[in-house]
């Protein structure tokens, strides 16, 4: 059944889609009155809809029923991820997507390479936002993850204040996740640093404000793999692989 996700809850019996969606489905998908979707809301819900109507910018359709969302996994990670060369962030984002993540930040340290403008900045979230939509409907999220504006690592600590764990992965060793992250965790934070990895004084500074520096294991991942492999870890350690 084709996926799109809903700006607003839906609370009648009829619900009108517009813009891209819309298109998408009409033109892309050439579906048809009687043919059946899946929407999903902001509060978590999804709703299973038959079409009623289509036109040139919109599709009507009619909720068959409405249920609580089961595809969101129970862990809400929040993935800081270091500005990378070229387009590598493009996969991470969309493979993060597809694993459960919550929202994705990325950030600027002192070995990123990459540091584009503002302009071009802007872009690359818009771009970044585009994959994780697409992911999103692709592996049939309950959500849409948000890919946030650009910061700092110095304000990391700021961001992660209200989860109940945040580590910093380090290239250099740390603790075992399995001795970090309990079974019942709910809300985590995940950092992961660019291709030359991090600077002392910037793990020091994160660790002095209670992020945990933590290890992958005894090789060394790239800086496009190591946010991945984070999130599957987190995932498996709190059942949400299962």
């Amino acid at each position: 059944m084709a996926w799109f996700f809903a700006d607003d809850e839906i609370t009648t019996e009829y619900y009108t889609i517009s813009g891209e969606d819309a298109a998408h489905i009409s033109r892309s998908l050439r579906m048809r009155a009687g043919e059946e979707l899946t929407l999903c809301t902001p509060d978590g819900r999804r709703h299973d809809c038959v079409i009623d109507e289509v036109t040139k910018d919109s599709v009507r359709v009619r909720v068959l029923r409405s249920t609580v969302c089961e595809q969101e996994p129970e862990l809400k990670v929040s993935l800081y991820v270091a500005l990378m060369k070229g387009d590598k962030i493009d996969d991470v984002v969309q493979k993060a997507v597809e694993l459960g993540v919550y929202e994705i930040t990325p950030f600027i340290s002192a070995r990123c390479i990459s540091r584009p403008d503002g302009k071009s900045m802007d872009k690359k979230i818009a771009r970044w936002q585009k994959i994780a939509d697409n992911a999103a409907s692709q592996s049939r999220r309950g959500i849409i993850p948000r890919v946030n504006p650009c910061i700092d690592i110095r304000d990391i600590p700021r961001y992660v204040q209200n989860v109940e764990k945040a580590v910093v992965f380090y290239e250099c060793g740390g603790d075992r996740l399995r001795d970090i992250i309990p079974a019942d965790c709910r809300s985590i934070a995940l950092i992961t640093g660019a291709e030359g990895g991090f600077e002392q004084d910037e793990i020091d500074r994160l660790t002095d404000r209670g992020v945990i520096a933590a290890t992958l294991g005894k090789r060394i991942l790239r800086a496009q793999t190591a946010p991945v492999a984070a999130l599957c870890a987190a995932m498996l350690l709190t059942g949400n692989l299962e």
